[in-house]
């Protein structure tokens, strides 16, 4: 990563890059309780313990994708907290849009997918904690990687094997951080509602979509009908009943 180029287009932000670190996301909260500044960004070449929803670990191969973590201070309320999530979904959407011309799919609440002719792969993943009275805000793209574990290759892709090009992750990063002090704003300024409507029209899944979802050791099966003000998914069931998913792996099923 050329740290020289990004402190260069961007000199009022802190960046903080590492060759290698445990997880972004680790050093970003100590940075954000010793007051470092909204918009500091922890990025590293390569995560030994990156971590993924519900204690997973991020795939984190060195080089070749973009491991960041980004604190912001903003006046949210911690009930906003999934909505921020949407919100960065929406800011990685449009990064990597803009970067690459690679059109992504949402899968609530914080998966990037890029769609192929018979399936779809992610490509990124987002992963939101408060530390104090900030939000650290993980991202892991998947941009140059040529292949993935044994494990991932049914499920995940990168920027690279879906264009069949390499593509710059300076670039990406200088696309990234804007759009998402754009999209901050407008939660801070005009409340969840907007970035909910521009959620439910990125995502496939938001509404009309056949799904599971694991929910502690069962497994739930309907179609998704919207969110809620709130920013969850609501999931009506096949006995007709609506559910509140708060959290939980969302699966396209026939």
């Amino acid at each position: 990563m050329n740290c020289d180029l990004l402190r260069a287009e961007m000199p009022g932000r802190r960046i903080e890059w590492h060759s290698a670190i445990g997880s972004t996301m680790t050093e970003a909260s100590r940075l954000a309780a010793s007051g470092a500044p909204s918009g500091t960004v922890v990025g590293a070449e390569e995560q030994t313990a990156g971590r993924g929803r519900h204690g997973r670990t991020w795939h984190s191969e060195p080089g070749s994708g973009l491991y960041i973590s980004v604190i912001l201070r903003h006046q949210f309320p911690p009930a906003t907290l999934p909505v921020v999530t949407l919100a960065l979904g929406l800011a990685v959407r449009d990064a990597i849009l803009q970067a690459t011309d690679l059109a992504c799919d949402l899968r609530w609440p914080n998966d990037v997918l890029i769609p192929s002719q018979n399936s779809e792969g992610k490509c990124a993943g987002i992963l939101t904690t408060l530390e104090g009275s900030a939000i650290i805000a993980g991202i892991g793209i998947d941009v140059n990687h040529s292949q993935f574990p044994v494990e991932l290759e049914s499920t995940a892709t990168s920027l690279r094997i879906a264009s069949g090009r390499p593509h710059s992750r300076e670039r990406l990063l200088l696309e990234l951080l804007p759009v998402i002090d754009r999209f901050c704003a407008l939660l801070e300024t005009r409340g969840p509602e907007p970035i909910l409507e521009m959620f439910s029209r990125a995502s496939s899944y938001v509404t009309g979509r056949r799904v599971s979802v694991d929910q502690m050791g069962s497994t739930l099966f309907g179609t998704t009908a919207g969110l809620s003000d709130s920013g969850f998914l609501i999931l009506r069931g096949d006995d007709g009943r609506d559910n509140l998913i708060v959290a939980g792996g969302v699966r396209p099923c026939s």
